[in-house]
């Protein structure tokens, strides 16, 4: 069996540093300014291989002195799968270029694509002997930079390749584009995108016409920016359509948006170029995975490998595409392959580790992680997850009926328990209705920093827009102290997520993402009204406007939204496609269509099976859509036709006496009537919306514009009315829940205080003031239970006054007949107050209902004092 050569790059580097004058000082620029060799790159560059390939030929064949002919031939022979002729044309150029490094790299790949293993083993230690020798005496830039891409190979250290090899051929020769690439190539490995995309624009200034520019960009942005990356991709495929890296792209965005008809097309387009391309097939095992044709996945991965058998990018890449589909349990496997072909194969270690966190076996899981760092100290992503994990070791874990919670220390201490009760009326709820056991541990964190969620869920920063996310048994989720003054509703959010554990569990991970999110909206609403997506005039008009995606390319919405808002349309026009198939076909069609994605059914198909047709869907739910859109204000005007510009008060009365019941028209005047302050003008207009049915509870729309009017006109009463109708329908309106517990506690409305805290709650919970006003409410009320989590949550909180604090807890734990706990605060605060004379007298009537005689009551002559 073949052997890979040890490490030794070490060694390698070391003497770099030690010649690294002499390296210097003898760098040549190795520029060609022949025209024809020109030609023939740009030939090769716009995917014009045949005639790249025959002027390489013509001049190799000529035997004209220029490492840079072979090279570009067996370039072309490679990207067309002419393997056997790239391995010829090798043979033939080592004898005569035989110190060039460009040329030996290169004959790795052509050795092993002809399954010559043991050829490749001593090809790469005569490389590594070049390498060494070239250190001594000249070396070109095409050789340096070769050098440092064969170093990166062997997952040698990233800063000395960069400084050593890439900056010094930059710093000689600016113009040079193969170092800005390679440099790219290795920031993009190493997950440091930003670097990869600056260098990229360097790069882009030299006016080069390669679409390897934009492919990498297409890369580095594919994390952060999808529709940049989209672009750069076009870009690439614009002066190349044929370029083998951008249509392997092109395949798995599709494969990502569930597009698998266009995945194919572009897997196709590399196989026109390559019949043997190794990725190709290695996508097409990929899609027939996704289909269930087992047996077509095990033959199009061994075509995969039919050339080089030993090639761990295949499973990598399997894996890799599997994992994106949520398949963790399938992507290790392959992950698992891929490490016996290379058991150093950093990346392959990275994404093993990744899938193993998000199936909960954290132990592997974290210990692959520093496996990682311990290869590769500059590998980003496997750095982020360390630290993160030296910060989470610190968390707090809850535990009840199959769930355990990780929250950092003092929000577990808040509402941690709060957290463990919702899911588990979620879990058991939930299990109960879609027929699922849950038998393994389902583990949710909750992170305080956005940051530190999202490195836990994608290995980098970003995804502001991310509430939280379902892997399955692993849900992550960024608590409110991580997200402004107006969080989500934190529960909405955890039903939201623990419904994809269930769904997930039930289809064994096979489930559109479009299928995915509509069930867990569809749950949030159905638990309570105010959660979910929910009608808007934004979404009537994207309904009504034939914005709605055929329920076959659903899922396309979440993976290339045209702005924030489609995406969050995509979230409720999906939930409406399920309350479609559930009010016309049944629950139990939407459970049986579940059972056939179990059983390894498409999602088309088993659509087909349980609600007719595709086209028929389609139609039909249409039909629905529009009737759902048209319930919103079905007497009012929605038509934007003529809608004045002007911002003057006057012109928009005028033009509402002629349009009294535009939906636009008057909330566009109500709106600046409240910013001139016609506080009454106002509203009047948002009162109209409300009698015709429009008014809605978009967050900062019209429904809570009319608070800050019944706020600046002063009647308290209609400012009650207003809110109670406001938070009646929003989940997360926290500034309008302060508002109205405030007005509630100074009319003694105590019952609505309870209710209205804990809705606050449900938003926020790390605010001290609301469970102060849950506490005293709950008192009042006489529900002492509802009264100790309120004071136990401020507790954590840390309270002002902890002496009264302690004496309040004593208060609650007596009425609630919990004499023991009682007399422990109340003796805590008379351990800082001795003359707390309430507490005294609390004292003796704690003991007396312990039926212990008091031995020295307070008198009524004694002096009260206060704390």
């Amino acid at each position: 069996m073949s052997k890979s050569p040890d490490r030794f790059g070490s060694s390698i580097l070391a003497v770099m540093l030690c010649l690294l004058a002499t390296f210097a000082s003898s760098l040549g620029s190795g520029s060609c300014h022949a025209a024809e060799l020109d030609d023939a790159i740009e030939a090769f560059n716009h995917g014009r291989y045949a005639e790249a390939t025959r002027i390489a030929s013509e001049r190799v064949e000529q035997g004209v002195w220029l490492e840079r002919w072979p090279v570009l031939l067996i370039e072309c022979q490679l990207t067309t799968g002419k393997y056997a002729d790239a391995l010829q044309t090798y043979r033939d150029a080592i004898t005569r270029y035989s110190s060039s490094i460009v040329l030996r790299r290169l004959g790795l790949d052509v050795l092993r694509l002809n399954g010559l293993l043991e050829d490749a083993d001593v090809a790469e230690l005569q490389l590594q002997a070049v390498l060494q020798r070239s250190l001594l005496g000249y070396i070109s830039r095409d050789n340096m930079v070769a050098a440092g891409r064969y170093l990166a190979d062997k997952g040698e250290d990233a800063r000395k390749i960069l400084e050593l090899f890439y900056d010094r051929v930059r710093d000689r020769d600016p113009d040079y584009l193969e170092a800005y690439l390679a440099t790219a190539e290795l920031a993009i490995e190493k997950g440091d995108d930003s670097v990869a995309a600056k260098t990229l624009s360097d790069a882009a200034k030299l006016g080069e016409s390669d679409p390897r520019i934009d492919w990498l960009l297409a890369k580095s942005l594919l994390s952060s920016d999808l529709a940049a990356a989209i672009e750069a991709l076009n870009r690439a495929l614009k002066i190349n359509p044929r370029l083998p890296q951008a249509q392997q792209m092109l395949a798995e965005l599709a494969i990502d948006g569930e597009r698998y008809d266009e995945a194919e097309d572009a897997i196709t387009e590399m196989l026109k170029v390559n019949l043997h391309d190794q990725k190709a097939w290695a996508l097409l095992a990929v899609l027939a995975h996704i289909r269930g044709d087992y047996e077509i996945e095990k033959l199009m991965r061994a075509a995969a490998l039919s050339t080089w058998e030993k090639n761990p990018h295949v499973d990598h890449l399997i894996g890799k595409k599997l994992s994106r589909k949520y398949r963790f349990a399938e992507a290790a496997e392959y992950q698992n392959r891929a490490l016996e072909m290379e058991p150093k194969y950093s990346a392959a270690i990275l994404a093993l580790s990744q899938d193993l966190l998000r199936l909960g076996d954290e132990a592997v899981g974290w210990e692959l992680a520093n496996e990682v760092v311990e290869l590769d100290p500059y590998n980003v992503v496997a750095y982020n997850l360390l630290t993160l994990k030296d910060e989470i070791d610190g968390y707090v874990i809850l535990e009840q009926d199959g769930i355990r919670v990780r929250m950092e220390r003092v929000e577990a201490n808040v509402y941690g328990e709060v957290v463990l009760k919702l899911l588990s009326e979620a879990k058991a709820t939930l299990c109960e209705k879609y027929k699922v056991n849950l038998t393994n541990t389902i583990s949710v964190e909750i992170y305080p920093r956005q940051s530190d969620f999202a490195i836990r869920t994608f290995g980098l920063p970003g995804g502001a827009g991310y509430l939280g996310v379902c892997f399955g048994r692993v849900i992550t989720a960024n608590s409110p102290a991580s997200q402004g003054e107006r969080p989500a509703n934190w529960r909405s959010v955890l039903w939201h997520e623990l419904c994809h554990t269930v769904t997930l569990e039930k289809t064994r991970n096979r489930m559109p993402r479009w299928l995915s999110e509509g069930i867990s909206v569809y749950e949030e609403r159905l638990r309570d009204p105010t959660w979910g997506e929910s009608m808007t005039p934004t979404y009537r008009q994207m309904l009504l406007n034939e914005q709605r995606t055929p329920v076959s390319d659903l899922s396309a919405s979440f993976l290339n939204p045209a702005s924030p808002m489609h995406l969050q349309f995509a979230y409720y026009h999906s939930s409406l496609v399920i309350e479609f198939i559930v009010d016309r076909y049944s629950m139990d069609a939407l459970l049986a269509i579940l059972d056939d994605l179990a059983a390894g059914l498409l999602i088309n198909d088993a659509l087909t099976r349980h609600v007719g047709s595709l086209a028929k869907l389609d139609q039909q739910f249409d039909e629905f859509a529009i009737e759902v859109a048209n319930d919103l204000g079905p007497v009012m005007k929605w038509d934007r036709e003529d809608l004045p510009e002007s911002t003057d008060l006057a012109t928009w009365r005028g033009w509402l006496r002629m349009h009294p019941t535009n939906y636009w028209g008057l909330r566009r005047h109500a709106e600046l009537a409240i910013a001139k302050k016609e506080f009454a003008e106002a509203k009047r207009s948002l009162q109209t919306i409300e009698l015709l049915g429009g008014m809605t509870n978009e967050r900062n729309g019209p429904m809570e514009w009319m608070a800050t009017i019944e706020q600046e006109i002063g009647d308290k009463e209609s400012r009650r009315q207003v809110l109670s109708g406001i938070l009646r329908r929003s989940s997360d309106a926290l500034a309008l829940m302060t508002d109205m517990i405030a007005m509630d506690l100074e009319e003694e409305r105590w019952e609505s205080v309870v209710d209205l805290a804990d809705q606050a709650i449900g938003v926020q919970p790390l605010r001290i003031e609301l469970h102060d006003a849950m506490a005293t409410a709950a008192m009042k009320s006489g529900q002492p239970d509802r009264a100790i989590a309120a004071l136990e949550s401020m507790t954590a909180l840390k309270p002002l006054d902890p002496i009264a604090h302690d004496y309040r807890l004593a208060q609650a734990h007596h009425l609630a007949g919990e004499e023991s706990a009682a007399k422990r605060h109340v003796l805590r605060a008379l351990e800082q107050a001795p003359r707390y004379r309430d507490a005294l007298q609390l004292l003796l009537e704690i003991v007396q209902a312990d039926g212990v005689p008091a031995a020295n009551a307070p008198t009524q002559n004694e002096e009260k004092v206060e704390p």
